[in-house]
């Protein structure tokens, strides 16, 4: 990852230039209101860094799924709103997209503000990866920041091709603090891990997972799998599932990994059973061998959480990405937490902790282990292509430090 950051900057000499951010500001919005501004907040500091030395900014961001035409449910204005509420330089909502239609506007932005143009999801060339779009955005300055991580597995204009259309020009792309945070626990923290090193992988599906739980298996001491993702490896053993979800696909590969983990594959021996997903659901803990005809496999069980636990517990480094069960509805949440207040636990006594994707974080959230935690990962599908060993578009345009 011998990528330039922002770190590699020259800020004395920012006053007055223009610089174009991409940041990952995809918002939800409940009735035009935002429910939560985690990734606004997470912005925050590339931002300030660049509007405290006199930089005028250009940001972009894309909200939700437009597809590539003007939806007013997306816009970005709140998002501005909210900008000017956390920042002290003013922020000016742009309501064009493209950098040919924005430039007017910008005439009104002074040294250490932030221009904010519009959602760049409204053009259907920023999903097309359209050069002449990504042209017309380096166009505004001469230095680009790509602080987006969630966004930075796509190779779309306002990453990967206005990364390229910048160094095309003679100017350099360069990752925020943001990204930069996301590549040093994600990719270098992991290149040579503290050992033990341990890897939690959850979820519904293995299939969404394979790339990872085949990159990390040779790496780790130990994989320890759960959610509904396990039932298809219990399968793969022949044992009985009931009505739980399971990928008839991916019993083979299931079958495979098996075979390529040993022992260092790990799964539930327990699990919660229950004959609906409900909250008020009749719920019992069985043994993985014991699973009735009509029950419906939710949350790992006591002795797996604690399996789990102590094999957490004895590492230094640790992965984990995705949750143990039906971790939104409380009757089946105690696995998750369980194994959140674990991770917490371990890097209390000086583990490297990091978390990938929103479901792993929303656990971490709810058990409120956030602050103990080494790196929460602001990007889903990202952190999960970095981990699987994936290249990222918008991460392989920026500028090499050797350049």
């Amino acid at each position: 990852m011998n990528k330039k950051n922002i770190s590699d900057v020259d800020l004395d000499g920012l006053r007055g230039r223009t610089v174009i951010v991409r940041a990952d500001l995809n918002v939800p919005l409940d009735a035009g209101v935002i429910s939560d501004d985690q990734r606004i907040q997470a912005s925050l500091p590339t931002l300030r860094r660049l509007t405290d030395a006199g930089a005028r900014v250009v940001l972009l961001s894309h909200l939700g799924r437009p597809k590539g035409q003007v939806d007013p449910a997306y816009s970005l204005a709140p998002v501005a709103t909210r900008l000017n509420e956390l920042l002290e330089p003013r922020v000016h909502f742009v309501p064009h997209t493209d950098g040919g239609a924005a430039v007017d506007a910008l005439d009104a932005v002074g040294e250490g503000e932030v221009a904010l143009l519009e959602n760049t999801r409204f053009v259907p060339g920023e999903t097309t990866n359209d050069p002449a779009l990504a042209a017309s955005w380096a166009a505004l300055g001469d230095l680009f920041v790509n602080d987006a991580f969630g966004t930075a597995h796509r190779a779309h204009a306002s990453t990967a091709g206005l990364a390229e259309a910048m160094r095309s020009k003679g100017g350099e792309a360069v990752a925020g603090l943001l990204l930069a945070r996301e590549l040093e626990f994600l990719a270098e923290a992991l290149r040579l891990p503290e050992r033990p090193f341990v890897a939690i992988i959850g979820g519904a599906k293995i299939s969404s997972k394979i790339g990872v739980v085949s990159s990390l298996l040779p790496r780790v001491d130990r994989l320890l799998i759960g959610g509904a993702m396990a039932n298809t490896f219990f399968r793969a053993l022949g044992l009985g599932t009931g009505d739980s979800l399971v990928e008839e696909d991916s019993i083979g590969v299931a079958k495979e990994l098996l075979d390529q983990g040993g022992d260092r594959l790990v799964l539930p021996v327990d699990c919660i059973v229950a004959s609906e997903i409900t909250p008020d659901a009749e719920r019992r803990p069985t043994g993985r061998t014991a699973v009735q005809p009509g029950d419906r496999i939710l949350d790992i069980g006591p002795r797996t959480r604690e399996l789990f636990a102590g094999t957490i517990g004895e590492a230094r480094t640790i992965v984990w990405n995705g949750p143990m069960g039906v971790f939104e509805i409380d009757a089946f949440a105690e696995g998750t937490v369980h194994i959140a207040h674990a991770v917490a636990t371990a890097c209390d006594a000086g583990a490297i902790g990091i978390l990938g994707g929103g479901d792993s974080a929303a656990a971490a959230q709810r058990a409120g282990v956030m602050d103990r935690l080494t790196h929460v990962s602001t990007g889903g599908g990202a952190s999960l292509e970095l981990l699987a060993g994936a290249e990222l578009p918008g991460v392989d345009a920026l500028t090499d430090r050797s350049s």
